[in-house]
């Protein structure tokens, strides 16, 4: 039970990886370094966005609008690291 627990821990990680990621290459794509013409560029964009954009949808639906700040994945990235704690200090620690 305790390696369940290990692997949601990983994938609850490679997930905040995945975001900072998405967000750096939006920014990317934003000022116009990368070309999203080219398609390796494009397909690991189309990728990131699958991934993330389904946990990031609800956040940016209750955040009002900034005025063009995306603030979604840092919000998500708090309530990742905020489940990633529970499990550690107080899931984990019963199990057997």
């Amino acid at each position: 039970m305790r390696a369940l627990f290990y692997v949601i821990d990983l994938a609850l990680s490679l997930y905040i990886y995945l975001l900072v990621a998405a967000a750096v290459l939006s920014w990317l794509i934003a000022f116009n370094v990368v070309n999203v013409r080219n398609q390796f560029v494009a397909a690991i964009a189309d990728f990131l966005y699958r991934i993330t954009e389904p946990a990031l949808r609800p956040i940016r639906n209750i955040m009002p609008n900034l005025g063009g700040i995306d603030i979604s994945p840092v919000i998500l990235i708090f309530i990742i690291i905020f489940f990633r704690y529970v499990i550690q200090l107080y899931i984990l620690p019963n199990v057997p």
